[in-house]
């Protein structure tokens, strides 16, 4: 496991639950607004032994009631089944981040039961894909069939999509719509400048736009909801 980064505690990445949050390094996206763009390439240099975070979670076992596991892309990462079973044996839950590229991986993990709620970025409608996902030949089947998957099995889940004002329009929510229909949660989430975005040149929408974006995806989902701001 190439482990970039530890957040010991947070209440918001893991859902109702106290976690900590791993960030893995490598990505196969090139999002243009991505906030983490020092985790996407190989060389990312890992900043923490999965001895160190294992054992930090130990001690922390008490405290803590989940893992979140989020990147770069964490099913990039051959020891992740491993270290995944490494987390439960402690004793905590775990939550998967994912992008859906790898439909397999993502199949593995939640039926052995290794992965208790996953988060799917929909990163737009599916014609737009190549753009905000930064690879042009980008094959989308694979993102589908993750799609279709987490809509059939039994493990919870949401889709959420990081809006960018100059990248997204309601048509495109227009779309996302009927596609993701049937999901019980859905989140938009504000695009903000980190400092460490790929490109420069983004920024986030008015409460009122996010909310017109809402309104489109509501009648089509169980739960819509902006993550973020107060309304």
């Amino acid at each position: 496991m190439k482990i970039c980064g530890l957040q010991k505690t947070t209440l918001l990445d893991f859902p109702g639950h106290v976690a900590a949050t791993i960030f893995t390094g490598g990505c196969n996206f090139r999002c243009p607004f991505c906030h983490n763009s020092d985790l996407l390439g190989n060389d990312a240099p890992p900043a923490f032994t999965e001895e160190e975070v294992l054992s930090f979670l130990s001690k922390r076992s008490g405290i803590l009631e989940g893992v979140a596991i989020t990147g770069g892309e964490p099913t990039l990462q051959p020891d992740l089944e491993s270290f995944i079973r490494r987390i439960r044996s402690i004793g905590l839950q775990v939550k998967l981040d994912t992008n859906g590229y790898r439909p397999d991986v993502l199949k593995s993990l939640c039926e052995q039961g290794l992965v208790d709620y996953v988060a799917m970025d929909i990163k737009t409608c599916k014609e737009r894909y190549p753009l905000l996902a930064g690879i042009p030949s980008i094959q989308m089947e694979p993102i589908e069939a993750s799609v279709d998957y987490l809509k059939s099995c039994h493990i919870p889940y949401e889709f959420r999509t990081t809006v960018v004002k100059e990248l997204h329009s309601a048509e495109d929510f227009q779309k996302i719509g009927p596609w993701i229909s049937g999901c019980p949660n859905y989140y938009l989430q504000n695009f903000v400048d980190s400092g460490n975005v790929l490109e420069d040149g983004f920024s986030g929408c008015t409460k009122e736009e996010l909310l017109a974006f809402l309104e489109i995806v509501k009648p089509f989902v169980g739960q819509a909801a902006i993550r973020g701001i107060d309304y």
